[in-house]
C-alpha cells in the first residue's frame, strides 16, 4: 500500500505500485524518492509516516515527518520556514549520536517542510509497559542510567527536546538500546513580541510538549533545559504506575505526588522523582549532570541521619533487623557509588540544617551502629572543623554476621535487604533470593550455585570468586560489581546490568548474555568459549 500526503485528501490509501493518488491525483513519490506507506502518527503541526527510499538498493525503510503550518501570513510563514531550516541543522548535528535517529534529508514542497528521518524499528516504552507490565526500581535505575546521558548529549548541542515521554524512546530492536526521537520540527525560538491576529505568539500551534509530561514553563512556551529532566522525570512515574504524574494523587499540605502509594520504591528514589518533577524551575534538578550525582549520593543520607540523629540508650548491638520495615521490605534500592568525604560532609550539614535537634542527639550517637560509621568519622571531623565545635567521633561495634540459614529464613518471612552485609564463604546454593538487595555486600567465595538471583541488586558488591555457576541472574543489577573470578559457567545473564563490572578472569563459558549491558572490553577480560550467547543473541565465533 501507498499512502497520500496530501492533507486534504479524503482516501489517501492507494493500491502498492500507485505513483498518483486516486482520489486526489497528488504525487505519491516525495521528490521523487520517498513513497510513504503507511502513517505512524499525527498531530496539530503535521503527520509522520513510515517511508521507503526508492533510490537505495533495497528500498530501505525511513520516516518521514511532514510540517504543516497553519497560517495564510506570508510573514510567518517565512519565519517558520527559516526556523525550519535551521532545526533542520540542529537535528543534523544532534543525529550524530548512535541513540538519535539521523536526519537524512529535508526540504519545502507545496507549501510544506519535510524531514527524512532514520527509521528505528522497535516497540515504544509506552507499548512495552502496557504489554510487559510497570517497571521495578532496578529497572527505573537502570532506564535512567541510560537516558540521562543522551539528554547530556543533546543539551551539550544547545538543543531542547521538548517532548520526551514514553512513547518517543524506543527500544529499538536490533541492540535493545534506547534511542530518543521526536524532537518536534520548530523551537520556539520567536520573538513573543510579534503576536498573531488572535493575541498568542506566533508559532503557538507548532508542538510544545505533552500534557502531564511537560512541565509549567514550557506549556507557557519558555522552555529550558531543565524542561528536558522534568519530562524525564515523569516518564519514570508513568514507567513505574502506569500513569503520568497529572493522574496521581498529591499531598495537599506540599503539593507532592503521594509517589509511594503507587509504587514500591525506596525513599531515596521517591525524592530524587519529587525533585526531577518540582513544577518550581529554581527547585528542580538543572542537569542530567545533577541528577546522576544524586543518584551516587542520596542512597547515603538515610544511613548518615540514622547515625547522626540516633536516640539514647541505642548504643546496644544492632543488626540490620532493627531497620524500619519499610525500608528492610524494599526489594530494591537506588543504585549509588561510595561518596567522598567532602559529599558526606555536605550530607551532614544538611541534615544538622534540618534537624534543630541535631547538637544533642549528636552526642548521643556515640557506640551506635551505623554501616557508614568510618565515613561519618572522618565526615565528622571535616564538619566540625568547619564551625568550631570539638570532633566526636562514633565508635563502631561489629554486627552479628548472618549466617546461610538465617538468610534464607528471614528471605521467606519476607526481608529483602541484605544491603552491606558481611556474607563471605556462605552456601546459598541453590536459594531462591531474587529480587533481593545486596548492594556492596561482602560476598567472596559466597557459594551460589543455581540460586535464584533475578532481578537482585548487586550494585557495587564484592563477589570475587563466587560460585554462580548456573545462577539465574537475569535482569540483575551488577553495576560496579567487582566479579573477579567468578564462577558464571551456564548463568542466565540475560538483560543483567552489568555495567562498569570487574569481569577480569570471570569464567562466562556456557552463560546467557542476552540483551544484557555489558562491553566488548569487559568480556574481553572474561573466559568464553563457543557456548557463550553474546548480548546479541549471537555465540562467542572461535
Amino acid at each position: 500500500m501507498s499512502y497520500c500526503l496530501n492533507p486534504a485528501c479524503s482516501q489517501p490509501k492507494n493500491p502498492n505500485k500507485s505513483l498518483t493518488c486516486q482520489a486526489c491525483d497528488s504525487q505519491l513519490v516525495l521528490q521523487g524518492r520517498y513513497l510513504a506507506i503507511r502513517t505512524l502518527g499525527k498531530g496539530g503541526f503535521g503527520a509522520t509516516f513510515l517511508a521507503r527510499d526508492l533510490s537505495l538498493p533495497g528500498y530501505p525503510p525511513c520516516v518521514i515527518k511532514q510540517l504543516r503550518p497553519s497560517v495564510d501570513d506570508p510573514s510567518i510563514f517565512e519565519m517558520a520556514k527559516q526556523l525550519f531550516e535551521r532545526e533542520a541543522q540542529t537535528l543534523g548535528k544532534v543525529g550524530d549520536h548512535p541513540q538519535v535517529p539521523r536526519l537524512l534529508d529535508y526540504f519545502e514542497y507545496d507549501r510544506q517542510f519535510y524531514l527524512i528521518q532514520e527509521y528505528i524499528k522497535g516497540p515504544n516504552l509506552q507499548k512495552e509497559v502496557r504489554k510487559n507490565g510497570t517497571y521495578s526500581e532496578a529497572a527505573i535505575k537502570q532506564f535512567l542510567s541510560e537516558i540521562l546521558p543522551i539528554i547530556k548529549y543533546i543539551h551539550s548541542s544547545e538543543v531542547i527536546h521538548r517532548d520526551i515521554k514514553p512513547a518517543n524512546i524506543i527500544r529499538r530492536q536490533q541492540d535493545k538500546q534506547l534511542v530518543l526521537i521526536d524532537f518536534g520540527a520548530v523551537k520556539n525560538q520567536v520573538n513573543t513580541t510579534t503576536l498573531s491576529p488572535g493575541g498568542q505568539t506566533a508559532l503557538t500551534a507548532f508542538a510544545v510538549g505533552t500534557a502531564g509530561f511537560a512541565p509549567p514553563e514550557q506549556m507557557a512556551m519558555r522552555p529550558v533545559y531543565a524542561s528536558d529532566i522534568y519530562a524525564v522525570g515523569a516518564t519514570c512515574i508513568y514507567l513505574l504506575t502506569g500513569k503520568p504524574p497529572k493522574d496521581l494523587a498529591i499531598d495537599v499540605s506540599t503539593g507532592e505526588i503521594m509517589l509511594q502509594k503507587y509504587a514500591y520504591i525506596s525513599k531515596n528514589l521517591a525524592r530524587v522523582l519529587t525533585k526531577m518533577i518540582d513544577a518550581s524551575v529554581f527547585h528542580r534538578y538543572k542537569s542530567a549532570d545533577e541528577v546522576l550525582r544524586s543518584l551516587d549520593i542520596e542512597s547515603y543520607f538515610d544511613t548518615l541521619s540514622q547515625g547522626l540523629i540516633s536516640q539514647p540508650n541505642s548504643t546496644s548491638n544492632i543488626n540490620s533487623d532493627s531497620v524500619p520495615t519499610k525500608i528492610c521490605r524494599s526489594p530494591e534500592v537506588m543504585s549509588s557509588y561510595r561518596s567522598t568525604t567532602t559529599q558526606l560532609a555536605t550530607a551532614i550539614r544538611k541534615r544538622r540544617n534540618r534537624r534543630a535537634s541535631l547538637q544533642s542527639t549528636h552526642h548521643a550517637s556515640v557506640g551506635h551502629v551505623s554501616n557508614y560509621s568510618r565515613n561519618y568519622q572522618y565526615a565528622t571531623a571535616i564538619d566540625s572543623q568547619s564551625i568550631n565545635e570539638p570532633t566526636k567521633v562514633a565508635k563502631k561495634v561489629p554486627t552479628k554476621k548472618l549466617d546461610a540459614d538465617t538468610v534464607i529464613t528471614q528471605y521467606s518471612g519476607g526481608r529483602r535487604d541484605f544491603a552491606q552485609q558481611n556474607l563471605n564463604l556462605l552456601n546459598l546454593a541453590k536459594a531462591n533470593l531474587s529480587d533481593s538487595n545486596f548492594h556492596e555486600s561482602k560476598l567472596m567465595k559466597v557459594n551460589l550455585r543455581g540460586a535464584n538471583l533475578s532481578a537482585a541488586d548487586f550494585g557495587g558488591a564484592n563477589l570475587k570468586k563466587a560460585h554462580l555457576c548456573n545462577a539465574n541472574l537475569s535482569r540483575t543489577y551488577l553495576n560496579r560489581t567487582n566479579l573477579t573470578d567468578a564462577d558464571l559457567r551456564g548463568a542466565d545473564l540475560s538483560c543483567a546490568h552489568l555495567t562498569n563490572a570487574n569481569l577480569t578472569g570471570a569464567n562466562l563459558c556456557g552463560a546467557n548474555l542476552t540483551d544484557a549491558k555489558v562491553s566488548d572490553e569487559q568480556l574481553a577480560r572474561a573466559k568464553t568459549n563457543w557456548r557463550t550467547i553474546l548480548p546479541s543473541g549471537k555465540r562467542v565465533f572461535w
